[in-house]
C-alpha cells in the first residue's frame, strides 16, 4: 500500500450512517462499504435498512440495519447500544438523516413543522453524536461528518424551516469541530446541492429539465457524487480538517 493508498485507508472502521437506506445515505454507505469499512445503516424504516444492508453482501464486509429516530434520545441510545455491542467501538458517524420541511412560505409554516424540522435536522446531529462522542474518546477519536445543503449560501424560496435548520448544522458543526478537536475527534460538514431522492422526488422532475441552466454542471447529482467528499472526510486525509465545509453541488452555489 502506497502512502497516499493509507491517508485514505477505512478499513475495518465501524462507520454509523443516519438516514442511510436511500440517496446522498446511501451514496456514502456504498463508498465506506466499498472501502472495507463495517457498515451500520439506521432509519426510521428498518426494512429500508435492511434492504440496504443486503445490497452490500458484494463487499464481504459487515453490516448492521437499526431502527432509530434520531429526534429521539431514548431511540439513538438503543442504537448505539446496539452498535457498541457488535463492533465494541464506533470510528465514523455521519449524520445525514433529514426531511426537506413543510415547503411552505414563511406565513405559513406551522409551529409544529417548524420544530418537526428543526428536531430532526439540527436535534439530531446533536442527538447522534452527543452519544456517540464518549465512545470515540474512549476509542482515541474518531470522525462525525455532518450532512448540511448549499441552501445553507443560497436560500431557496418556502423553506424557511429547512434553511434555518440547515444553515444551523453548519454552525453546529464549527462549534462542536472546536470543542471536540482536542479529544481527536474531527468534525466537518458536507453540503450537497440538488441530489436525487425519495425525499425530492417531487421537486426534482420539475427542475430536471431546468438542470442545464440552473446547475452549471447541467445535471441533478446522484448518490454517487458524494462518495469522494464522505471518504475524504471519514479516512486520514482529513486529520487536519477542523470544522470545514465541502459544497458538492455541481456549481449551484456559483449562480
Amino acid at each position: 500500500m502506497s502512502s497516499l493508498d493509507h491517508i485514505f485507508d477505512i478499513k475495518n472502521k465501524v462507520a454509523i450512517i443516519t438516514g442511510g437506506a436511500t440517496g446522498i445515505g446511501f451514496g456514502i454507505v456504498a463508498a465506506y462499504a466499498e472501502a472495507g469499512a463495517h457498515i451500520v445503516i439506521c432509519s426510521r424504516r428498518l426494512e429500508r435498512c435492511e434492504d440496504a444492508a443486503q445490497q452490500l453482501a458484494r463487499y464481504g464486509t459487515q453490516t448492521l440495519a437499526l431502527q432509530c429516530d434520531v429526534s429521539d434520545p431514548d431511540s439513538v441510545s438503543a442504537m448505539v447500544g446496539a452498535v457498541i455491542e457488535k463492533f465494541g467501538r464506533i470510528d465514523i458517524l455521519v449524520n445525514n438523516a433529514g426531511v426537506t420541511g413543510a415547503a411552505k412560505t414563511f406565513k405559513d409554516i406551522g409551529f409544529d413543522e417548524w420544530n418537526k424540522t428543526l428536531s430532526i435536522n439540527m436535534g439530531g446531529i446533536f442527538i447522534c453524536s452527543k452519544l456517540v462522542v464518549p465512545h470515540m474518546i474512549t476509542n482515541g477519536g474518531g470522525k462525525i461528518i455532518n450532512i448540511a445543503s448549499v441552501a445553507f449560501f443560497k436560500p431557496l424560496p418556502k423553506s424557511a424551516d429547512y434553511c434555518a435548520s440547515k444553515g444551523g448544522v453548519v454552525l453546529l458543526t464549527r462549534s462542536m469541530a472546536l470543542d471536540l478537536i482536542r479529544d481527536n475527534i474531527n468534525v466537518n460538514v458536507i453540503c450537497p446541492g440538488f441530489f436525487a431522492s425519495e425525499l425530492n422526488a417531487a421537486m426534482l422532475e420539475k427542475v430536471e429539465a431546468q438542470a442545464k441552466t440552473r446547475v452549471p454542471a447541467g445535471r441533478i447529482a446522484k448518490g454517487g457524487d458524494i462518495k469522494g467528499a464522505a471518504l475524504l472526510l471519514a479516512s486520514p486525509a482529513s486529520d487536519y480538517m477542523v470544522g470545514t465545509e465541502i459544497v458538492v453541488d455541481g456549481g449551484v452555489r456559483l449562480r
